[in-house]
């Protein structure tokens, strides 16, 4: 609670201003509160038992009156209550989202399961901080300034009333504050679970298929049952406890008011009150204090006490200053290539392998290519081959250390993978080319373009500061090319091109595979074209269970898959417009026939 109240505060004082003007109309909703009962007890006393109607219905229609400033008050109150309540939940939204964010990539464990977490804070925590906030406001401020009108009121009109008042509802305010720390701890076991479920719910979700496959339907459904029954479980308990408010609400608003009518008969008769004082004073307290008492009580032993468990939450759970990320490892310092031991990998335990029993080494400055029919595993070798897949048995290792055993930040500079669908976003072309290294030199940037074949690219776009607003404008080949150069100016000592350059023609292609060819390390092109076989030092041909690596000329004497693979290539058309399935001819490098979709 410590820490919601401090939140709270902090955000309130941000908005001192909006908050003040909330409160001075709150004074003038109080009006009515405050002279309601001397208004009642004088066109009592002063008209209408003094047989003074005119008198009674003028004291009367004051009161309408102050009924009238009340809802003006209230209307313009508003504005001001929108202007506390919607920046508050900007500042929650931004502080749950960095740290999301943060905390996903800062390389602690179980960041993860952390962000299924942050969903449920997002999408609910939030809300109902921003929606608790806005009904307290709207409804303690009139509840406060109507008690407290209330008790000014009946100490001007009748304060040899006010022991009888003051005392059980003092009593009441005790027993209330003693309630209030079991109340908020049962709560916050309520939002404890209902986080449990949001994060049972979006694993379940996000690994729907593999608990199909694994026939898991009943273990997840019993664990995902069990944080369902535990919610119900701090639900009852927590209406429970709510349940002895009712007693508050006896001792602080329903006491006094009997109080009041048993003692009122002595007072008339001996002539220290009035008819109209007593039935003033009980419009005071059967009117204003007993609702505004029954109302506070469900208010602050709900609303404000759920209010306080969710900013604590929020508070506990987000930092508005960046979290310290997890100290990097240093990164293992052998310089040796990357080395499969044996490795064997299917997707799902009684599936068949698509890579069995494989031992290979990609050597540092090597040019490797992998060659296959479709569907034979290649773009998953490149996945083990760059530890984004771990293998079932046998080892993967570079620098003489395993893939695990690497710094993931480390790992991810020295590998880089260039799928097929070439990844660019919305930014200046600088922004997407310098993404991996953004301190590169102007003159590296040019040096890269231009190996990679993008120049042409590069300049009808509009330079480097030229804005890329929409990149599904851009061509499957134009992506491709940009990807090309952002990753030829990557750290990474290991690049794996997975059909990398498939949307562009083979001079374009060429053109790139050489630029990497000579780029200090090692690279690896899963081939689908012949020339892109026959420019690498080494072909490594997945067959099944056979994998057979060698150069291009051995393998065409002792392999007859690969025999087929090349004749089944070089019979393929030619012709740029009848082989490509070209994009329209809009743009000059399209027109010469450089990028295809």
């Amino acid at each position: 609670m410590r820490a919601g109240q401090a939140l709270l505060v902090g955000l309130l004082r941000a908005r001192r201003a909006a908050l003040g003007r909330v409160l001075g109309w709150s004074v003038a909703e109080g009006i009515p509160a405050l002279l309601s009962g001397a208004l009642l007890a004088a066109a009592l006393d002063r008209g209408f038992l003094a047989g003074r109607l005119g008198v009674g219905f003028v004291l009367l229609g004051m009161l309408a009156l102050a009924m009238l400033i009340r809802a003006a008050a209230t209307y313009a109150m508003f504005p001001h209550l929108a202007a506390v309540v919607e920046p508050i939940r900007d500042t929650l939204v931004r502080r749950v989202v960095s740290d999301a964010v943060l905390d996903a990539t800062s390389g602690h464990p179980g960041a993860g399961m952390r962000a299924d977490a942050a969903v449920a804070r997002l999408t609910e925590q939030v809300e109902s901080c921003r929606n608790l906030t806005a009904s307290l406001l709207r409804t303690l401020r009139q509840l406060g300034v109507t008690i407290v009108a209330a008790l000014l009121g009946l100490a001007v009109l009748a304060p040899i009333l006010l022991p009888l008042v003051l005392i059980p509802l003092g009593l009441a305010t005790w027993l209330f504050v003693r309630l209030l720390p079991p109340l908020a701890r049962r709560r916050r076991a309520l939002v404890l679970a209902d986080e449990e479920i949001a994060a049972h719910t979006g694993r379940t979700v996000a690994g729907l298929r593999d608990v199909v496959a694994c026939g898991a339907q009943e273990r997840v459904v019993a664990e995902l049952g069990a944080a369902v029954d535990a919610r119900a479980r701090a639900a009852k308990l927590l209406a429970r406890a709510s349940s002895l408010r009712l007693l508050v609400v006896a001792l602080g608003g329903q006491l006094p008011l009997l109080a009041v009518l048993i003692a009122a008969p002595w007072l008339v008769r001996d002539g220290t009150l009035s008819t109209g004082e007593v039935a003033g004073a009980a419009l005071y307290l059967a009117q204003h204090l007993e609702p505004a008492v029954r109302a506070a009580t469900a208010t602050v032993g709900g609303w404000f006490l759920e209010l306080l468990v969710v900013a604590g939450r929020l508070a506990q759970t987000t930092d508005p200053a960046p979290m310290p990320a997890a100290r990097p490892a240093p990164a293992p310092s052998g310089s040796g290539g990357l080395v499969l031991d044996r490795v064997t990998f299917g997707y799902g335990p009684f599936a068949e392998p698509v890579v069995r029993d494989l031992t290979m080494t990609v050597s540092a400055g090597s040019h490797l290519a992998v060659v296959g029919p479709s569907g034979i595993g290649k773009s998953t070798l490149a996945a083990l081959l760059a530890g984004l897949l771990a293998p079932d048995q046998g080892t993967v290792a570079l620098a003489d250390t395993l893939l695990p055993n690497w710094p993931e930040p480390a790992l991810r500079a020295t590998i880089a993978v260039v799928p097929q669908e070439a990844y660019v976003f919305a930014g200046s072309v600088h922004e997407n080319l310098s993404y991996l290294d953004p301190d590169v030199a102007r003159a590296d940037l040019d040096r890269a373009v231009r190996l990679v074949g993008a120049a042409e690219l590069i300049a009808r776009l509009g330079g480097y500061d030229a804005r890329i607003a929409d990149p599904g404008a851009l061509s499957a080949g134009e992506r491709q090319l940009i990807a090309l150069a952002r990753t030829y100016l990557s750290p990474a000592r290991f690049v794996i091109l997975d059909e990398a350059t498939c949307h562009l023609d083979p001079p374009t292609e060429a053109l790139a595979e050489a630029a990497f060819a000579t780029r200090a390390g090692a690279l690896v092109v899963i081939a689908h074209r012949i020339d892109s076989a026959r420019r690498a030092d080494h072909i490594l041909l997945m067959d099944g269970n056979r994998p057979t690596l060698g150069t291009h000329h051995e393998l065409l004497a002792e392999s007859a898959l690969y025999r087929d693979l090349v004749g089944t290539w070089e019979q393929r058309p030619t012709d740029p417009v009848g082989w490509f399935e070209r994009k329209p001819a809009r743009t000059e490098e399209n027109a010469r026939g450089r990028v295809r979709r």
